[in-house]
């Protein structure tokens, strides 16, 4: 895995790339000046050997009478193979007898007419027309053979107007170990090019990636909520056109997030002033309802039958009020973040027969809870808990409800958890219901938009169960009913020591923010995200 990452990153790409160009170019280089050398190397040698050859056929060869004997042609032969260029030499004849006679230089061992080739003897034998654009009948034909994996030059002439046949073999093995080194040279210079272009390489890399790097880390900080972030700008090229963006476009996310919190601060202050001041009135009229109600219970019948209709109403939309009142002072604690938690020891069983007895549930409710299970939890946020799922269990659901608790290890293997699970035997929740029924306000019926509750307790106890640590889930009995299941850690002391500390950390962000809104004009702190 490790190798495959470093494999496709970008650095090493841009290396390897820039290294294949690199040596693409060199081998080329190499192969044009190694062909364009061998050529000039080979042409001027060439060049030479038959120019000396062609010279020496004219002056000695020529010189020879119409049918020379052997010793002739072998003495002729030694004297042209002493020539500057040192090469052999064969000439061909007829004697006056009509033989066919051979002069050889004996500079090679054995260099006879067998060692050229065929093609070659046919072109020097050849006459040719003589004609106004060709002044002779014969002319001068070379080609390079190799002989025993030695290279040669073999040439071959005819002397004009009547004369021996003169062939010429000259070794190449020289120039060839020439171009050989001329090789080993090119190729060590394309390995030095391709190191060379590796290490240019990675300093182009270097030198484009960190901008990107540095780009790469601003991103991670402002994705983890430092809107701070910024990246220092230098140059008019493309990357620093790149930092401009991003700094104009963390500057923008940091003003909306400013304006949005700022926002959200207004309409959380504005819930819990509301709630707040409905308090005050609404205690007078509580008040009010509690006297109606005792008249209404009260065995004399003062309460004209007229009104009682309506006096009931107004007591049973008071209590609802009240409720949800409540309710909407603890959301907004939740959503400010100073809901805490007050721990103390709970032995469960207690806990809920103390829950259930409180509300006269004890008729519908069937408790399974073994004596002697204690947890750390703070006991007025589980009473709420319990008690909204118990009575969503009896409102929605169908008696009896029943309670059992359990301990079981955490699924994330840090510590024992408590699990409560509510069951109820009603027809159980819609499927389409189940992932909205921890919603805020969420209605199962659209048509149906008042009820007795607020909509909000559910949410609530899952909010009182997340801040323990914990978590509760909706599900469907497969023998009917719904069943709600409440996990919480059995210690939760360390949870409450995170909360204290995330609340003083949030505390100095809000103040961070609010001087940082307070500037004027607005400025953006610049800093390297390295």
């Amino acid at each position: 895995m490790w190798s495959r990452l470093r494999f496709t990153s970008l650095r090493l790409r841009l290396v390897v790339v820039f290294g294949l160009v690199a040596l693409t170019a060199a081998v080329s280089a190499s192969g044009i000046a190694y062909w364009l050398n061998r050529e000039a190397v080979l042409t001027r040698t060439q060049d030479a050997v038959l120019r000396d050859f062609e010279q020496e056929m004219q002056n000695r060869a020529g010189a020879l009478p119409g049918n020379p004997s052997q010793d002739e042609l072998q003495h002729t032969a030694g004297q042209m193979a002493n020539s500057s260029q040192r090469f052999s030499v064969l000439l061909v004849a007829q004697d006056a007898d009509g033989r066919t006679v051979y002069g050889n230089s004996g500079a090679l061992n054995g260099f006879s007419l067998q060692d050229v080739p065929e093609s070659l003897r046919k072109a020097v034998n050849k006459r040719q027309p003589v004609n106004s654009t060709n002044k002779y009948a014969y002319h001068l034909y070379w080609q390079r053979v190799s002989l025993q994996g030695t290279p040669y030059l073999v040439a071959g002439t005819k002397v004009i107007d009547g004369g021996p046949t003169g062939y010429m073999l000259k070794s190449l093995e020289p120039e060839a170990k020439d171009l050989n080194s001329l090789a080993w040279s090119l190729g060590i210079a394309t390995g030095l090019a391709l190191i060379g272009s590796a290490l240019l390489a990675q300093a182009a890399a270097t030198t484009v990636l960190k901008p990107v790097q540095r780009l790469g880390v601003a991103a991670r900080r402002l994705g983890e909520g430092r809107l701070d972030t910024r990246l220092r700008v230098s140059g008019t090229d493309e990357l620093a056109d790149l930092s401009r963006t991003f700094n104009h476009a963390a500057e923008a996310l940091e003003k909306r997030v400013d304006d949005m919190a700022a926002r959200d601060d207004a309409s959380r202050r504005f819930v819990a002033d509301m709630s707040h001041e409905l308090r005050t009135p609404l205690t007078a009229i509580t008040a009010v309802t509690e006297i109606l109600e005792e008249e209404l219970e009260a065995e004399t019948g003062s309460m004209d039958p007229m009104i009682e209709p309506a006096v009931r109403l107004v007591v049973s939309e008071t209590r609802r009020l009240n409720d949800l009142v409540e309710n909407l002072m603890e959301v907004t604690r939740f959503d400010a973040g100073t809901a805490r938690l007050v721990l103390d020891d709970v032995e469960l069983a207690d806990q809920i027969t103390a829950c259930i007895d409180a509300r006269a549930w004890l008729d519908a409710v069937e408790l399974d809870a073994d004596r002697g299970i204690h947890a750390r939890l703070d006991p007025r946020r589980l009473d709420v808990i319990l008690a909204n799922l118990i009575g969503n269990a009896l409102k929605h659901g169908g008696s009896p409800v029943r309670v059992a608790v359990r301990e079981s290890a955490a699924e994330d293997g840090k510590g024992a958890e408590i699990v409560i699970q509510v069951r109820d035997h009603g027809p159980g929740i819609p499927e389409d219901v189940l992932p909205h029924v921890f919603d805020r306000f969420y209605k199962a019926s659209a048509s149906r938009p008042r009820s007795e509750g607020s909509g909000l307790g559910l949410s609530i106890a899952l909010e009182n169960a997340h801040i323990h640590g914990g978590e509760i889930t909706a599900a469907n009995s497969a023998e009917g009913g719904a069943v709600f299941t409440l996990r919480l850690p059995q210690d939760a002391s360390e949870l409450a020591a995170e909360l204290a500390e995330g609340e003083k950390d949030a505390k100095n962000a809000k103040d961070a923010r609010i001087s940082r809104a307070s500037r004027t004009p607005r400025t953006s702190q610049n800093g390297d995200a390295r």
